[in-house]
């Protein structure tokens, strides 16, 4: 077992990482004076992981939608389930999938290590039979058919489906209706097998509990794993998007819509640098003190819930502008003009100031909520960094650094746009 201290003295922070004999990595933030505790325990599978590798480095299909499927049924056993068990103990769980992760969590004020207990254990403890899969079946195929109703959740994915040609982010996180119809019992077993190894996934907790209570009940509830961590699969794309333009109506009042740049990708994963230069780039450009925001707002081409976000892992990247219009199109083509202004001017110096310090804010900010230091101990560990590497490399970045990534990103001849109109017709 090894034992390793992280700290940032500017922040007044630290973190242990400690490897464990079992093959889990653990990290935990101890903060004085917290009431709360936040425990995250994730694998690194998300809906992105279709296909699983095989001894002879080849890889093998799996249905669409089973990392969330799975996600589903590790709550279950053969007597109390997860959710009952923790309701015992007054503890607020749940559970969730992305793209990359899929992780399991609870917040607690007290009774910590029995909570603890309770998520070693029923995460290391799958119980799948075929009649409670057709069970899920039917609960997740509502599930699809909810999201399918959400104006927000269609104009995502349409935007991806129009970037991407390939990669499996451009498919919904739950799958379809045909594809989680093809999910067995063995088959959860066996993505199980290959993904839920504990060399594939971090334990991170936050707050009140120390790394003694932690590593106590760890030592008790934790099996020793075999000694790999999941292959994930790079599917190469093309640099131009699979589509212009998607359109969709819906029973909206007001029209939505999301400009995605998509991004040249030629390794799986982009640097914390890489991230933190394009978060940068798209605050200075179109966040809400940027000259762009303003004239958009005046001119009532977006709503105050309009943003910019740099959305990236394994294997995809784009820069996505979003919001609501009551003209999305002349909207994106007002961004697309903005975008090409700057790439012809580089970044402007006060705006991109104004952009660092609003950046470097969110993160120590993030330091006052348990919850988003537990995420963010998984999130870094799994991109293969520490937690305050984003942190010094923020504090550290320069105008040039930001103009070298704006020449790597927002190429219009990339872009995509997806578009919500209202279902009746009316503009």
């Amino acid at each position: 077992m090894t034992d390793k201290l992280y700290t940032d003295a500017l922040l007044g922070e630290s973190y242990r990482e400690i490897r464990h004999p079992s093959g889990l990595t653990i990290r935990v933030l101890h903060k004085d004076g917290y009431k709360s505790s936040y425990a995250l325990f994730a694998t690194k599978y998300g809906s992105i992981d279709t296909r699983i590798a095989q001894a002879d480095g080849s890889f093998r299909a799996i249905p669409e939608g089973t990392a969330h499927f799975l996600e589903h049924k590790l709550f279950e056993s053969e007597d109390l389930d997860a959710f009952e068990r923790f309701a015992k103990t007054g503890a607020n769980a749940n559970a969730f999938t992305s793209f990359d992760m899929t992780a399991y969590l609870f917040l607690c004020a007290d009774r910590f290590s029995e909570n603890l207990e309770i998520l070693l254990d029923f995460v290391q403890s799958p119980y799948f039979t075929e009649e409670t899969v057709r069970k899920e079946q039917g609960i997740i195929g509502q599930e699809i058919r909810m999201y399918r109703d959400s104006a927000e959740w269609e104009v995502e994915f349409n935007l991806l489906r129009a970037l991407y040609h390939h990669h499996p982010v451009r498919i919904d996180i739950a799958g379809t209706e045909q594809t989680i119809a093809q999910i067995s019992a063995d088959l959860l077993y066996d993505c199980y097998r290959n993904f839920y190894d504990l060399h594939n996934m971090v334990l991170t907790v936050a707050g009140k509990a120390t790394a003694e209570e932690v590593l106590a009940v760890a030592d008790k509830m934790l099996k020793p794993a075999s000694g790999k961590a999941a292959v994930r699969e790079f599917v190469a794309e093309p640099p131009t998007p699979a589509q212009r333009t998607i359109e969709e109506r819906m029973p909206v009042n007001v029209p939505q819509f999301a400009l995605g740049y998509k991004e040249a990708i030629v390794s799986p994963e982009r640097t914390e640098k890489d991230v933190l230069c394009a978060d940068i780039l798209l605050e200075a450009i179109a966040g809400r003190s940027s000259a762009l925001f303003k004239r958009l707002l005046d001119e009532g081409l977006i709503n105050t819930g309009f943003g910019a976000q740099y959305f990236h892992g394994f294997g995809y990247a784009n820069c996505e502008f979003s919001g609501e219009s009551a003209d999305p199109f002349r909207a994106a083509e007002e961004i697309r003009k903005a975008v090409a202004d700057v790439r012809k001017t580089g970044v402007d110096p006060a705006a991109f100031e104004r952009a660092r310090r609003k950046n470097y804010g969110r993160f120590v900010m993030q330091f006052n909520e348990v919850s988003s230091v537990a995420h963010a101990l998984a999130d870094s560990y799994f991109a293969g960094n520490d937690l305050f590497e984003s942190a010094r490399i923020c504090r550290e970045l320069t105008l040039g650094d930001v103009n070298a990534r704006l020449g790597e990103l927002l190429d219009d001849d990339t872009t995509a746009l997806s578009v919500i109109l209202p279902k009746d017709g009316k503009e």
